[in-house]
């Protein structure tokens, strides 16, 4: 086993440090560049759908654009952003936070694309509602079908089965730590049935608390740190320029020297908001929407909710604290802690451990609907479903009262293989999502306030099931409401 893992770190080592990161930064910048800086241009744009989008929910199975930005949110915003970020000022100091920064702004164009497309090729499910994702891409347009059930497969074990686990494990030790609460079979038993009530739901039961939750907890949080912040308003511009000054002169405790602070910002923000991973799309494909380039812009956004909201909050409350140790012993969940503590006394240890109690059940909830996206692509039976839905509460069970190094490893490396899968699709079939991009700036020029999508101006019609005239007249009217 120890050989195995020795292995597995390996490869996923190699293909993150000298394959993977290289490969997001360099199309990032390629998709900024050929987008003309989408995610710049049509920032104020996307503040407007979120509004628009956050006033109305979808009809049926059907759900809305906001509706799938929050399941999005809530699987990639977990306890990374309290925990990752503080482990990146321990390893990389201040300079680390400059580089996330960086890799968000970029890696929003890819989030663009690759959401996109999930948007012009979903699929319209019999009950109502859409399917898909990179999978559906990859096999209708593509036609590589085996490349196609490869990545549902693994974005299935690695999200709904190994990620879950891994949360389960947070969200019992979060409490054990907080409440003194050491009945680790309790707390995972209580994990189990909250998750069975909303999987078995199915999409729109998961969309629906969703909606509500990544919002309340989004808002709680940022909230905090802004108070924080207020509270210590005359150290916010030393704060921002440490930051800035770091990133490019590290201080001596950073093993590695200015490569090193680089290298822990950028790889902090690629797993923290999985731009160009291939998971976001099974969320965006979901959306019910006028225009494939609403639902890319919306989650466009979501990497900035992810990086510059949420992860800058932990940041802030770290840093203006003043107790982490470059290089040292106190990091990640111990160190938030710490932070907040010092801030706002002893009681913050409570309100961060429900904090991440709520961000790791959400990030379950989202997970798990990613699996349930390449389960039905893979096999279309309702109790297969079931069984693999089952499947996701025994993992959330075993993860609660395990320790899951092992699964963790796996993980990883499961992510870099889907990650290169889903940028080696996009990169493809990128062109379609200019074209789509082109006709919304030219509607938007001419003064329409909701563009509609014809998919004719597509090329080449390949994979297009959804956009038919019947169905773009049907969410235009639901988009005018």
């Amino acid at each position: 086993m120890e050989l195995l893992q020795s292995m597995m770190n390996t490869v996923s080592g190699f293909l993150w440090t000298y394959v993977l990161i290289g490969l997001l930064i360099v199309l990032g910048v390629f998709f900024t560049l050929r987008t003309g800086a989408v995610q710049i241009r049509y920032f104020v744009e996307m503040f407007r759908l979120l509004k628009h989008g956050s006033t109305r929910q979808g009809k049926g199975e059907e759900i809305s654009a906001f509706q799938a930005l929050c399941i999005s949110t809530a699987s990639r915003v977990g306890v990374g952003n309290i925990a990752g970020i503080s482990i990146a000022v321990v390893l990389g100091g201040p300079g680390a936070i400059f580089w996330m920064w960086v890799i968000a702004l970029i890696g929003a164009a890819t989030g663009f694309i690759e959401s996109t497309l999930a948007q012009i090729y979903k699929v319209p499910q019999k009950d109502g509602g859409y399917i898909g994702g990179p999978a559906y891409y990859i096999n209708n347009v593509l036609k590589q079908p085996v490349v196609a059930a490869v990545f549902a497969i693994l974005i299935s074990i690695t999200f709904a089965l190994t990620y879950n686990s891994v949360q389960s494990n947070t969200i019992v030790l979060s409490l054990k730590d907080a409440f003194d609460f050491d009945n680790v079979y309790g707390s995972a038993t209580l994990i189990c049935i909250f998750t069975t009530f909303i999987i078995f739901g199915g999409g729109r039961r998961i969309a629906v608390v969703s909606g509500y939750m990544v919002p309340m907890m989004a808002v709680a949080y940022i909230l905090m740190a802004m108070v924080i912040s207020v509270l210590n308003y005359d150290k916010l511009f030393d704060i921002f320029a440490l930051i800035i000054h770091d990133a490019f002169y590290p201080q001596a405790a950073v093993s590695g020297g200015f490569a090193s602070v680089m290298m822990v910002g950028i790889k902090r923000g690629l797993f923290s908001n999985e731009a160009g991973q291939g998971s976001v799309p099974n969320a965006a494909a979901a959306a019910s929407t006028s225009h494939p380039v609403k639902q890319g812009l919306t989650q466009a956004f979501g990497v900035f909710l992810d990086t510059f909201f949420i992860c800058s909050s932990t940041a802030v409350v770290v840093l203006l604290a003043g107790v982490y140790e470059v290089g040292g012993e106190i990091t990640g969940i111990k160190l938030a802690q710490a932070s907040m503590s010092v801030h706002l006394g002893s009681w913050a240890t409570i309100f961060m451990s429900v904090m991440i109690t709520i961000f790791a059940f959400s990030s379950i909830i989202g997970n798990y609907y990613y699996g349930e996206i390449n389960i039905n692509y893979l096999f279309h039976r309702r109790w297969v479903l079931n069984i693999f839905r089952c499947m996701v509460v025994a993992m959330v069970f075993v993860g609660g009262v395990s320790s899951l190094s092992f699964v963790w490893d796996l993980a990883d490396l499961f992510m870099a293989l889907l990650a290169l899968t889903n940028l080696y699709a996009i990169t493809r079939l990128g062109k379609f999502a200019y074209i789509a991009l082109a006709d919304y700036t030219r509607q938007k020029k001419l003064g329409v306030k909701e563009p509609e999508f014809d998919s004719d101006i597509i090329p080449n019609q390949d994979g297009i099931y959804a956009w038919n005239k019947e169905q773009q007249t049907r969410e235009s009217m639901v988009d005018k409401q």
